[in-house]
């Protein structure tokens, strides 16, 4: 264990902004796994998660003096990661989406209305059309909402957390949050009266045939 272990953040930007490149270090040896991992999630995109890291890190080092310190600093790093993150996606305009699979079971269910049961039949052979139904969706949702619902439902940062990232306020994250969510449930639901109702009619032809057959 190095002694720089040891010191908290703040005193460690203290050094970084006194020119320790030690201090800088050990900052992003702390760091450096958790800003790769939210560049990833918003992103999609390993060159693109990349670049966002080596970026964000030149940024802290450039400008570790707007740092004030009204706020942890690991709430300023992932506004610096998110901010650099949606300037790349700014400049690249087909942007991957997040995977069915990584929205939590909470999140399925305030979408869809009820905790999907992942050992059905009927819930495996319709979650490729649901997933990529889901991706499409919030790929399509407004920059303002998305980011807001990959920030929050997916990284699962706080309210306050993403509001600090997105200088916004809490009330206004609550807002955009639940209009994305009323957004991907209104397109959801829809898919789902359509899989019921083709459910119901491959039902009925089913029992024709049995009928038949019985006959």
């Amino acid at each position: 264990m190095t002694v720089m272990q040891n010191v908290s953040d703040l005193e460690l930007v203290a050094k970084i902004k006194c020119g320790d490149d030690l201090a800088f270090q050990e900052i992003m040896s702390r760091y450096t796994q958790k800003v790769y991992n939210l560049a990833m999630r918003l992103t999609r995109n390993v060159e693109d998660t990349e670049e966002v890291l080596q970026d964000v890190f030149v940024t802290v080092y450039k400008k570790i003096n707007s740092f004030e310190g009204k706020s942890q600093f690991s709430s300023w790093l992932y506004r610096v990661t998110a901010n650099t993150a949606f300037m790349k996606l700014r400049r690249r305009k087909n942007t991957e989406s997040v995977s069915f699979e990584e929205v939590s079971g909470d999140v399925k269910e305030n979408l869809v209305g009820q905790a999907p049961d992942e050992t059905s039949i009927d819930y495996m052979s319709t979650k490729h059309e649901l997933r990529s139904l889901l991706e499409s969706s919030i790929q399509r949702l407004p920059s303002e909402y998305r980011n807001i619902f990959i920030l929050r439902d997916v990284d699962g940062l706080s309210n306050e957390e993403v509001g600090e990232m997105l200088s916004l306020t809490v009330p206004a994250v609550k807002s955009r949050l639940h209009r994305a969510r009323l957004i991907l449930r209104k397109r959801l639901a829809r898919y789902y009266e359509d899989y019921s109702r083709s459910e119901v009619i491959s039902f009925g032809k089913n029992m024709t045939r049995d009928l038949d057959t019985a006959h």
